[in-house]
């Protein structure tokens, strides 16, 4: 028994010296010291030695063990850091190569959109306010001259989160809680998500809006026409526009503002403004004097102007469906990389 441990220890430092990585080396501690390995298989005669015998074999066996557990571990480290040595060499990064081409993000047309406008309004003396976008039924609709038998009030226009809170489907509401939360003057713009049911190339379930607010003493229709000029020249350039008198419930007299078609130049033979000389931007007109009351704000006017972002950014770029604001192909949105507004 002694000649067989003398054998497989011999042969066993023989094998952890040729070991070349350390993979070999674990196969050689398992083969060896395994609950299977040739040690456990050779210890089994241990029982058929002699009493006389056995403690003298059980510490050469003991021996064994110990040398062939030191050489394991002295040849494994060697191992371990040849093979660290070769995965460096493999994975070693070339500092002159040229760099990869990179591909930045963009911020997308509709936020480029925005901050534009924002800019605009900021510029001419508008602060920005923000309020919930899930919004109680009556800053949605009864704080903005919006009776409870309005069809705009319907299931199918607007979105019920739960009983008296919507989705809100103008930014007018945050102009209403500006009114009770802040003493004039007041000037100030509202841009962000509003929701309504609709869905086809030239709407959206979601889309954005930017409302206008200016309430103090003395503001007139002619305020209002001075900060349109100001801001459709800054959008458009040079262009034409006239204020035609609709119903809004929030203002009182009432605006649609259109510009003068900037790619036919109003002679009407373009698609862009279907062969009418005129493009629709906005809305607007004197705040009614029912909000002004209903927010205790007395001794004062003020005007109000709306715009839909998605409507200005297909303007500018001429896009023709509103879905592609939404959809997130690449090919399209790479056509409008950030151009620092």
């Amino acid at each position: 028994m002694r000649d067989k441990l003398e054998a497989l220890g011999n042969q066993t430092l023989i094998d952890i010296e040729a070991a070349m990585d350390a993979a070999a080396i674990e196969q050689i501690r398992l083969r060896v010291f395994g609950k299977k390995g040739a040690l456990s298989e050779v210890l089994k005669g241990l029982g058929q030695v002699s009493a006389l015998e056995r403690p003298q074999i059980g510490a050469f066996a003991n021996t064994w063990k110990e040398r062939l557990e030191e050489g394991l571990a002295s040849r494994g480290q060697i191992c371990e850091e040849r093979d660290l040595d070769k995965r460096l060499a493999a994975e070693a990064v070339d500092v002159t190569a040229p760099a990869r081409r990179l591909h930045p993000g963009s911020l997308h047309i509709l936020t480029q959109t925005t901050r534009r406008i924002a800019a605009i309004l900021g510029r001419l003396g508008f602060e920005s306010a923000s309020g919930p976008e899930i919004e109680t039924e009556y800053f949605n609709f009864e704080a903005v001259n919006i009776p409870a038998d309005h069809p705009a009030r319907q299931m199918h226009d607007t979105f019920f989160i739960k009983p008296g809170h919507v989705l809100r489907t103008h930014t007018s509401s945050v102009q209403m809680r500006v009114l009770r939360e802040k003493k004039p003057p007041i000037r100030i713009f509202a841009a962000g998500a509003v929701y309504r049911c609709e869905a086809d190339a030239t709407h959206s379930p979601l889309f954005h809006q930017i409302e206008g607010l200016f309430v103090d003493k003395g503001v007139r229709m002619s305020d209002l026409k001075g900060v349109l000029g100001e801001l459709l020249s800054e959008l458009f350039g040079t262009v034409k526009f006239r204020m035609r008198p609709s119903y809004f419930p929030f203002v009182e007299p009432g605006a649609e503002v259109d510009i003068e078609c900037f790619k036919c130049r109003g002679v009407g033979h373009c698609q862009l403004c279907r062969s009418s000389g005129w493009i629709e931007v906005l809305g607007c007109g004197m705040v009614h004097p029912f909000l002004l009351t209903s927010a205790g704000v007395t001794d004062v006017t003020g005007f109000a102007l709306g715009l839909g972002v998605e409507r200005m950014a297909m303007l500018l770029h001429e896009v023709n469906d509103i879905r592609h604001m939404f959809q997130g192909d690449m090919r399209f949105l790479q056509l409008f990389r950030f151009r620092g507004y």
